[in-house]
């Protein structure tokens, strides 16, 4: 216990005028942000801010509710922003985002309340402060005391594998759903209908949600062998087929439905 005590990360004071950097995190019920300075070629943390959604801002699309954790830190530190030059490293288009003539509403007030900065935006190249902010997403995201006081003493997380594919014989889906303690339930469809390779992908996932929903589970992660799929609900990747996009607007409506949802692309699930 004391060698961990010793260890703990520590948050240093920066050095007047030096840039300092931020990385973001957003999950389904929060976001965070780490503010670091370079310190001895070592990355220190100036501080850490986190926030629990309210509301509608659970319905704000993942690069919107990055741009959010952005827009709420500068407010609450608002003497760290006017007194450093600050980079934020992401690999989410924010700069193009934020520059977009045709953006409205929240984005246009957003871009302008952050245009009083100085603010540079860059690849993210270093991890170590990306994995203390994910970390802060990962924790509240997991277990909101209000859900595990009032609904679930114990977080049941479920995992959903899904993988769909297209050919001149027909489209077909594969599904595999581990419940917490590990046991699988393997199902295998045929779609009685023409669909792409991509159709069958974004099918096979909605087959997947539907059967989620139908047996209640609250806790959700999902994989995915397509990119295209994972990327788009995330919000990396822009719907611009009309099948998509009917796709991507039901498939989040029943995302929005689970207390914890992610999901994420692998190979081959």
């Amino acid at each position: 216990m004391k060698a961990l005590i010793r260890t703990l990360t520590t948050l240093t004071a920066p050095v007047p005028g030096e840039t300092l950097t931020i990385y973001l995190a957003a999950g389904t019920e929060a976001v965070s942000l780490v503010l670091v300075a370079e310190g001895g070629g070592t990355q220190m943390p100036v501080y850490f801010v986190s926030k629990v959604l309210q509301h509608g801002e659970f319905n704000y699309k993942p690069i919107e509710k990055l741009i959010f954790a952005l827009v709420h830190t500068a407010r609450r530190l608002r003497r760290y922003f006017q007194a450093h030059p600050m980079l934020v490293l992401t690999d989410s288009p924010i700069k193009q985002v934020l520059s977009k003539p045709e953006v409205s509403g929240r984005l246009v007030k957003w871009a302008i309340e952050l245009g009083e900065h100085e603010i540079y935006y860059a690849p993210r190249t270093a991890v170590k402060g990306q994995i203390m902010a994910d970390f802060m997403v990962e924790f509240i995201c997991a277990a909101p005391p209000a859900l595990v006081v009032k609904e679930v003493p114990n977080i049941v997380t479920w995992e959903l594998f899904t993988d769909g594919a297209s050919s001149s014989d027909g489209a077909g889906a594969g599904l595999i759903l581990i419940g917490p303690d590990g046991e699988e339930h393997t199902y295998a469809l045929r779609f009685e209908f023409p669909a792409s390779n991509n159709e069958a992908e974004y099918e096979a996932l909605l087959s997947g949600l539907r059967m989620a929903e139908k047996i209640r589970i609250k806790y959700l992660k999902v994989s995915v062998d397509s990119q295209l799929v994972a990327n788009q609900m995330n919000g990396m990747f822009e719907a611009r087929d009309p099948a998509m996009q009917n796709y991507l607007a039901l498939e989040k409506e029943m995302a929005n439905k689970f207390k914890c949802f992610s999901i994420m692309q692998v190979k081959d699930p």
